[in-house]
């Protein structure tokens, strides 16, 4: 499985972005998907994460109701839409996915996304 994220950038507090994980090779196997988040000198979150077919969802309490994570299996491509950005969301995003059996866990290289205030 590979993952390659995109849509990173700087953009004022308030703002929106999207971000965008491909996913290539053994798509069948994946379980679940996520996105992770990783700030200097901050211990790394879960921010999202969704399930394969029921597509069940979760997030972190810091953006419930802000940021919303989907996938378009026709695409084998997942979505992070961030609304309301925060200084503090200041962070590079990394994909990631878990497969079975195993599970084995696969990463993207991530993308960095930068709130200014």
């Amino acid at each position: 499985v590979q993952l390659v994220e995109s849509g990173g950038g700087l953009v004022q507090a308030g703002g929106s972005l999207r971000l965008s994980c491909a996913v290539s090779g053994s798509t069948f196997s994946i379980n679940a998907m996520g996105w992770y988040r990783q700030a200097p000198g901050k211990r790394g979150e879960l921010v999202a994460s969704i399930r394969s077919g029921v597509a069940t969802t979760d997030y972190a309490d810091s953006v419930k109701g802000r940021f919303t994570i989907t996938r378009d299996n026709a695409k084998n491509t997942m979505y992070l839409q961030m609304n309301s950005l925060k200084p503090e969301d200041t962070a590079l995003y990394y994909c990631s996915a878990v497969s079975l059996p195993g599970p084995r866990n696969y990463w993207g290289q991530g993308t960095q996304v930068t709130v200014s205030s």
